[in-house]
């Protein structure tokens, strides 16, 4: 009687092994299913789920041996082997974390079945791995929150996601400006120039929070910037602290023909300083209101608050013949919600707690070049130059 299950294959690897594997195997008219075959240093991994009786598994075990590897086996059922890829983001990966990592995904019945870095040895300030694993898990977001708790207290970021298709074949990409592309929240180094920075900042954060409604706070903020001079927003433009990451980033995105956009809600004059700068196909932010040299206190048209982000997010994807499956958007406050929920990979970056907490997926520990992790790539791949 036929039996499904998981053959593992190692030993030192050399030219000729899978050819070899696979005589052995069609010899006893296998079929394979799920193949996944690796090198890691020097080290030949094969695994695959094949369906056979003792007679046969007795025969490709020994015909295997004699090949100098050594064969194993475990019983595997389908309706289970649900495909999930976890990312692992530091600085520096220590044992502890990986501790951890394994504690939690041993606790949902899951099994690692490859371990891939995606840094190389020579970057010294990024570590990224990521983790194929196989199983059904009872409760993704419990399993979230498990990793948060663990996060709060190391230095590491931890995402799952599916292992589907769409996952590494993103088409569109949109950013908050504030605090996300850039270490700064405009409105407050606007402030900050028209000397009521502690004032206006206070507002800022508490918006931020989720504290404050955004379109209420920032009408609050507008007002107390009225009598502002224009001649500053280009001196505060030319000094915007990018943040670490972003060029890096802009530039594999570019490569790779993913579109990108900043959706924002701060103001159009810094967003379309950045498209400059960074390449960005799209902009979206608020117009700042200027007469007379001086700034107004109002802003020309809708105000670009959190569903309004969400709304474009879904027009440029239409625009551009995109499906949502391929999309990402990557923000830090609580207006940046509803457009984290609305892309297939919502990255909370560097985020308040309220929206660390709500985002499918967190990056504390990286800088915005992370992302492409998140996206499978791999420092060959993501352009420095």
């Amino acid at each position: 009687m036929s039996t499904l299950l998981m053959m593992q294959i190692s030993g030192s690897d050399r030219p000729g092994l899978i050819a070899a594997i696979g005589q052995i195997l069609a010899d006893e008219a296998i079929t394979l299913q799920n193949l996944n075959q690796y090198s890691d240093h020097s080290i030949f991994n094969f695994h695959a789920l094949i369906s056979c009786d003792e007679l046969q598994w007795s025969r490709i075990s020994a015909a295997v041996s004699a090949l100098g590897l050594d064969i194993n086996r475990a019983d595997a059922e389908v309706e289970t082997n649900e495909q999930w890829v976890l990312t692992v983001l530091a600085r520096e990966i220590s044992p502890e974390m990986l501790s951890h990592i394994e504690h939690e995904v041993s606790q949902q019945g899951l099994s690692i079945q490859k371990t891939t870095q995606l840094t190389e040895p020579n970057n010294p300030s990024v570590c990224a791995y990521e983790m194929a694993l196989c199983g059904k898990i009872a409760n993704v977001n419990e399993l979230k929150q498990a990793f948060l708790e663990h996060t709060a207290n190391l230095p590491f970021d931890v995402a799952i996601q599916p292992a589907s298709a769409h996952r590494t074949r993103k088409r569109l990409a949109c950013f908050d400006m504030d605090s996300t592309l850039i270490e700064a929240e405009v409105i407050d180094e606007l402030a900050k120039a028209a000397g009521i920075g502690d004032q206006v900042a206070a507002i800022t954060e508490s918006a931020m929070q989720g504290d404050i409604d955004f379109q209420e706070s920032f009408k609050q903020r507008m007002a107390l910037l009225k009598g502002l001079d224009e001649s500053v927003l280009a001196e505060i433009a030319q000094n915007l602290p990018v943040t670490e990451g972003a060029e890096r980033l802009m530039k594999t995105l570019k490569a790779f023909g993913i579109k990108t956009a900043i959706l924002s809600g701060g103001f159009n004059y810094f967003g379309q300083y950045l498209q400059e700068k960074l390449g960005f196909d799209y902009v979206h932010a608020n117009q700042l209101d200027i007469s007379d040299g001086k700034v107004t206190g109002l802003v020309k048209g809708d105000i670009v608050d959190g569903a309004k982000k969400a709304e474009l997010l879904k027009s440029i994807a239409k625009k551009e013949g995109i499906a949502l499956e391929q999309t990402v958007a990557v923000g830090d406050g609580a207006n940046d919600l509803l457009m984290l929920a609305e892309a297939a990979l919502g990255v909370a970056f560097r985020a308040k707690p309220i929206v660390k907490q709500r985002a499918d997926y967190a990056i504390s520990t990286l800088g915005l070049d992370g992302v492409l992790y998140l996206l499978g790539f791999t420092d060959k791949e993501i352009l420095t130059q």
